[in-house]
């Protein structure tokens, strides 16, 4: 489908529906997140009818694995004994966000663009980045010192620089399950360090392009959320398996998920976005033990909260990992004297600072 110029884009906004929002919200996103593409989020029809439906929670029932050992048959005196089969319940909290712009008719006049175009074509990347930032604030919930999968998925080699060893050591936490895991979310810095020692190799993306990097045949994802701790100069990195994680939207019935407003007295137009959506790891149940007080739906910060999860499948079936690390020669005193440059604001001229 060939791109829609800023003024076709300014047509639809005028003339788009819910229903054809959520659509193209679902398709944009799902295009540009990495997640998706290589198949670690994954949706599913029946949280999204959920989703649908309205509500703070979706139940997910699941069957646990099957325990016991075989028996020896005899001659029929003894017989056999029965185990059972039991259920349990995974729990993903829908998250209701929203955001708005506006956009000054004067801009396009100055501009001689179309503002409101550009804006409705940089919407899907920025909901994008911001399901990004919902999967690392959930990843730092899980991975806390006191997280749910910090004991069973996570390894600690903060004296260690990342390497093949320290990264195959993290993946075989899983065990004869850690077939499953194909991708890994670093930081830029690791990035950065691993193509310095040309141990970057590139794969074909859907187009053919080859633009898709992978370290040791794991996809990576570079994301400057990850977390990084600034005094120490110790990186978290996360590896991830096929369908690790429940990526679903949907469209309540009340929510109104896209509408325009216009302030004519001031020339101002109007963009309003919301949207329900699941960002959850399957097998950590979400225990809404501890949350902010007065919102409604979680944030960020609580998703942060390790108290707020619960592993519930068995932790081989659990395709989740984190590893720490440090990065050889990176000089931490250098990163955060330049990072602190970069976020000062000018000092206007002729002004005396106090």
């Amino acid at each position: 489908m060939p791109a829609l110029s800023t003024n076709q884009l300014t047509q639809i906004a005028h003339t788009i529906t819910p229903q054809i929002y959520q659509s193209y919200m679902r398709e944009v996103t799902a295009e540009l997140s990495d997640f998706v593409q290589s198949g670690i989020a994954v949706a599913d029809s029946r949280v999204s009818e959920n989703i649908d439906s309205g509500g703070l929670l979706v139940n997910m029932p699941f069957w646990n694995d099957l325990d016991g050992v075989d028996e020896t048959l005899d001659d029929g005196v003894t017989p056999l004994t029965t185990g059972r089969i039991e259920a349990s319940n995974d729990i993903a909290a829908v998250l209701y966000r929203g955001r708005g712009w506006q956009v000054n008719e004067l801009a396009a006049v100055t501009s001689g663009d179309d503002p409101l175009g550009a804006l409705m074509a940089r919407i899907g990347a920025w909901w994008t980045r911001r399901e990004q930032a919902v999967l690392i604030s959930t990843l730092k919930g899980l991975f806390a010192e006191d997280g749910t999968l910090y004991d069973t998925h996570f390894l600690d080699g903060s004296d260690e620089n990342i390497s093949p060893e320290l990264v195959l050591s993290t993946k075989q936490l899983l065990g004869d399950s850690s077939w499953k895991v194909n991708q890994m979310a670093i930081h830029s810095q690791t990035y950065t360090q691993l193509q310095k020692q040309n141990l970057i190799e590139y794969i074909p993306n859907a187009r053919g392009e080859i633009v898709i990097p992978t370290y040791l045949n794991y996809r990576l994802t570079i994301d400057d959320g990850i977390p990084f701790d600034k005094t120490t100069g110790v990186f978290t990195s996360y590896m991830f398996g096929a369908g690790s994680l429940g990526r679903n939207s949907g469209n309540p019935s009340k929510l109104t998920l896209f509408e325009l407003d216009r302030d004519a007295a001031r020339g101002n137009d109007y963009v309003y976005t919301r949207r329900a959506i699941t960002m959850h790891p399957y097998g950590c149940r979400w225990t809404d033990a501890e949350r902010e007080s007065g919102k409604v739906t979680p944030t960020n910060t609580d998703l942060e909260n390790p108290k707020n999860w619960q592993l519930v499948y068995e932790p081989k079936n659990v395709s989740l990992l984190a590893f720490q690390h440090k990065i050889d020669g990176f000089d931490i005193v250098s990163y955060n004297k330049r990072t602190n440059n970069q976020t000062k604001k000018p000092v206007p001229k002729n002004k005396e600072v106090i």
